[in-house]
């Protein structure tokens, strides 16, 4: 049975690889067009629900302030929609203070909020600008079943060291080459592990793998409201191998003057517990993001009132 799952996984990776890798990401557009033209602007978003969530809000105050916005959404991961920012055809898009630096530069030494947050404008190639990062943080880390948890005494990616099983953890294909991945245990922690791609950025493929002990810990995102159901335990990181991950607007560097009165009030507003309820939403009740996207805005007060 672990084989056949193996399997599975992995045919559902090279799909989600072949989708994010495919020539043209922008080729299906949700909105109408690429324009670009003074005072239209394209917000993207990665290939996650939760980001496209925030990609929405971003999306919807900018249309509130008289923009004209196209939707880009679900673009694909970070190499393929960076390329796209980069070449000018999406403007905005929500992005995660520490992968963006270590993308950039792998071998940073920040790792609190303030620490990235101060070095990632020097990082950004020319073009690209950050605005001010929300409280939110929707980080990567390390998730293993309660069950697992309690029957080895492991609550902290350190405790890993003294396990004497083989440990395979999974996550989408680039985490095996991130600095957190493999190569990250080995150095923060002095674990070996094997790795299993599994792209679904941390949705029901992983999580079912971490149940049936396909993997033994698998890369689940923190504002994942599924880590609140007792299921899973969340490593700790002690020596924070893991950047700290604040949501924040990537934007093109002209735009950003004229972005940043509009946006800069959101990254104010979106907490890690909003952002887990916004989250919540989508999982649970089903609701697509433009839906979750207005309601968040009115109870905030961020939408001017329509007649």
């Amino acid at each position: 049975m672990k084989t056949t799952r193996l399997a599975l996984l992995a045919g559902v990776t090279a799909l989600t690889l072949a989708a994010c890798g495919s020539e043209d990401p922008l080729a299906e557009p949700t909105g109408e067009g690429t324009t670009t033209e003074a005072g239209a602007v394209v917000v993207g978003s990665q290939a996650y629900y939760s980001n496209e969530i925030v990609a929405e809000i971003y999306a919807q105050v900018l249309e509130d302030a008289g923009l004209d916005v196209t939707r880009q959404f679900q673009i694909g991961q970070r190499d393929v929609y960076l390329q796209a920012m980069e070449g000018g055809e999406v403007q905005v898009l929500p992005e995660y203070t520490g992968n963006l630096l270590q993308f950039y530069v792998p071998d940073t030494e920040a790792r609190s909020s303030e620490d990235v947050a101060t070095e990632l404008p020097d990082a950004l190639p020319e073009g690209l600008a950050v605005l001010e990062y929300a409280e939110a943080q929707d980080a990567d880390s390390y998730n293993v079943t309660a069950e697992f948890s309690a029957e080895n005494g492991i609550t902290s990616l350190a405790d890993l060291a003294g396990y004497d099983g083989e440990i395979t953890i999974g996550g989408n294909a680039e985490l095996e080459s991130r600095p957190y991945g493999p190569e990250g245990l080995r150095e923060f922690y002095g674990v070996d592990v094997e790795f299993l791609a599994i792209g679904d950025s941390g949705g029901p493929l992983t999580k079912d793998a971490i149940r049936d002990g396909t993997i033994t810990m698998g890369d689940i995102y923190t504002a994942d409201p599924d880590l609140a159901s007792g299921d899973f335990v969340t490593l700790e990181d002690p020596e924070s191998m893991i950047l700290a991950q604040n949501v924040v607007p990537l934007v093109a560097a002209d735009r950003a003057e004229e972005l940043a009165p509009l946006l800069d009030p959101v990254s104010a507003a979106l907490t890690t517990e909003a952002l887990i309820a916004l989250n919540a939403r989508s999982v649970g009740e089903q609701l697509d993001s433009a839906t979750i996207a207005t309601d968040w805005l009115t109870e905030q007060g961020l939408l001017e009132e329509t007649s």
